[in-house]
């Protein structure tokens, strides 16, 4: 196998064995760094900002006022492999700790730039020495802790091919961790920080367990890459990894992930290589969760599961990036880093475990970081709501009467509705069973949002960055019904991703959807709405989030009598309440 690698990108296999079963990986040529003179570097790659890779320039200088770069340091992982990584430390003599950024993303991708494009957040809050979605060495050198900006195993100039995530990025984590933690200037103490892909990484080195990495901070961070985001609910959605693979820069190859999600579409020890054992996730942990995002099911699952004893979960409306970069949530971190990095004895303990903020309506929050002491919360209660296919409407007892609606496959939608008398907040976590036949196909894909209207029917949505957000969320591939009877709750079904279950014609199947996370409130003449569809809905989005359907003929669902279709959803009961007045 020739290991010349073109511009243009071309596609390689290698066998790999992951817990004991041989898998063919597939990979495809990254794309190149930038060198000098050979154009690489010129105005479109640093467009791409996110792909772009100045030429290897192993220094130290002064980057800015007070701090010191020590830039291309290498650092050679237990099996020969050498990276190289960027750290910014405070020009002290005093020991500092280490945050660490671990992304695909480049180390240095601001090279070039007057201010980092990110959405949501104004120009030049994040200063150039910053990785994308990561620390900023223009905030933390200046409160005393170091930032080590990592390019991993494949990426940039580090030698090796990329590994999107699993086992072997999880070891060399480790690797890194212990080398920075024995530098002169280190205190010995390393933390970890980033949303999005910085955040990811996070779950699978702390599973690793390097015996100086003291904290994590994974801000909205997907935990099951397969069931989260490539497969969630059974449907393929490969378009925002395929974007993502295409943008990595390296000397060599990148897993192609994307590839991988066509090849192997039902769980194998490929796709469980990627997944951290939460059981050893044991030090101190500060997770957030957007309500409004697709890492919002993992992040919740790692504060559910991890097994440390120090953990905290915060969950909000906004974005990823204004929510990691405001000063307050900054300032927050800072006392949780400063607690479990510093040892300062700040009272971070006092933090409530959980914060959540309970949505409205547009950018309005009912509540903002709520105290609570678990989630789901132990005073939830869960409640079925009927769905009625003949007038559309949602109830709280039994339907009777059989009947059944339908709707255009690849088109149409069809609605629920329920006004609910008075004031009701849904927190935590609903699903929709469903009674499905396919018309002139062998199966669904169900697309379903759950929306809150105004007392005169108008839809109220949620805004994030300025745009509607449809509500929250379930989908379902039909075929891919069965549970994981393990791993299911009454709660929230877990889907099995072991085989494919085609409809029969005239087959009427049951089939429950989870819906993600939610918390919101409902005010006395609010409506509750469920959206099915067979297609994604959602206007004017900037990420590339599609998913590929097996939709035709007609989606028929049927209510009432044998088929008891229902949204079962988590009311959660006042804390106080007396004469008239009401405390959440």
């Amino acid at each position: 196998m020739s290991t010349d690698i073109e511009q243009e990108p071309r596609f390689t296999t290698a066998a790999q064995t992951f817990d004991g079963e041989q898998i063919e990986v597939v990979y495809r040529s990254a794309r190149r760094p930038a060198t000098p003179g050979d154009g690489s570097d010129d105005a479109l790659i640093k467009n791409g900002y996110l792909g772009y890779c100045p030429p290897l320039h192993t220094r130290t200088y002064e980057a800015a006022p007070g701090i010191i770069c020590e830039q291309d340091q290498p650092v050679v992982l237990r099996d020969g492999t050498t990276i190289y990584t960027d750290v910014y430390r405070p020009d002290t003599t005093t020991p500092v700790p280490v945050i660490i950024a671990w992304s695909y993303f480049g180390k240095r991708p601001g090279d070039g730039f007057d201010h980092w494009d990110v959405q949501g957040v104004p120009a030049t809050t994040i200063s150039l020495m910053a990785k994308f979605e990561s620390a900023d060495p223009g905030y933390w050198c200046h409160h005393g802790y170091a930032v080590a900006n990592v390019d991993p195993r494949g990426v940039g100039h580090s030698e090796g091919d990329i590994c999107f995530h699993g086992s072997q990025d999880a070891r060399d984590g480790y690797d890194v961790v212990e080398w920075l933690a024995a530098r002169p200037w280190c205190n010995g103490k390393i933390g970890m920080a980033g949303n999005s892909g910085p955040a990811v990484s996070q779950w699978a080195i702390a599973a690793q367990q390097p015996p100086h990495l003291a904290a994590i901070a994974p801000w909205e961070g997907t935990y099951d890459q397969f069931s989260e985001a490539l497969y969630e609910g059974g449907i393929p959605g490969l378009a925002f990894h395929g974007a993502l693979v295409g943008i990595l820069t390296g000397p060599n190859r990148v897993e192609d992930i994307g590839a991988m999600a066509r090849k192997y579409p039902f769980l194998n020890n490929y796709w469980r290589d990627k997944v951290a054992d939460p059981a050893k996730i044991t030090i101190p942990c500060y997770i957030t969760a957007g309500w409004s995002h697709f890492h919002l099911h993992g992040a919740i699952h790692g504060y559910r599961f991890a097994a440390s004893n120090s953990k905290w979960l915060r969950a909000h409306r906004d974005f990823e990036w204004p929510d990691m970069y405001s000063p307050h949530n900054l300032e927050d971190l800072k006392r949780f880093f400063d607690r479990y990095l510093k040892d300062i004895h700040n009272g971070w303990e006092l933090t409530p475990k959980v914060r959540l903020e309970v949505m409205d309506a547009y950018d309005c929050d009912y509540q903002v970081n709520r105290p609570e002491n678990e989630f789901p919360l132990a005073r939830t209660l869960y409640e079925k709501l009927y769905l009625d296919a003949t007038d559309h409407s949602l109830a709280p007892d039994p339907v009777q009467a059989e009947s059944s609606t339908s709707y255009d496959a690849a088109k149409g939608v069809v609605t629920f509705d329920m006004t609910f008398p008075e004031d009701t907040e849904i927190t935590g976590y609903m699903k929709l069973r469903l009674y499905v036949e396919a018309d002139g196909n062998d199966d669904l894909d169900l697309f379903v949002n759950i929306q809150k209207l105004s007392s005169t029917g108008e839809w109220l949505p949620t805004s994030v960055v300025g745009q509607p957000h449809p509500g929250a969320w379930g989908k379902l591939r039909v075929s891919r019904r069965e549970l994981d009877a393990d791993r299911s709750t009454d709660f929230e079904p877990v889907l099995a991703h072991r085989r494919e279950q085609k409809l029969s014609p005239g087959e009427i199947v049951p089939v429950d959807i989870a819906i993600w996370p939610t918390s919101r409130i409902w005010h006395a003449g609010q409506s509750l709405r469920v959206q099915i569809a067979g297609h994604y809905i959602r206007e004017n989005w900037f990420e590339p989030l599609e998913w590929e359907t097996d939709n035709s003929g007609r989606h028929i669902l049927h209510t009432g009598g044998r088929y008891q279709s229902y949204l079962q959803i988590p009311v959660i009961p006042p804390k106080y309440a007396d004469a008239g007045y009401t405390y959440r």
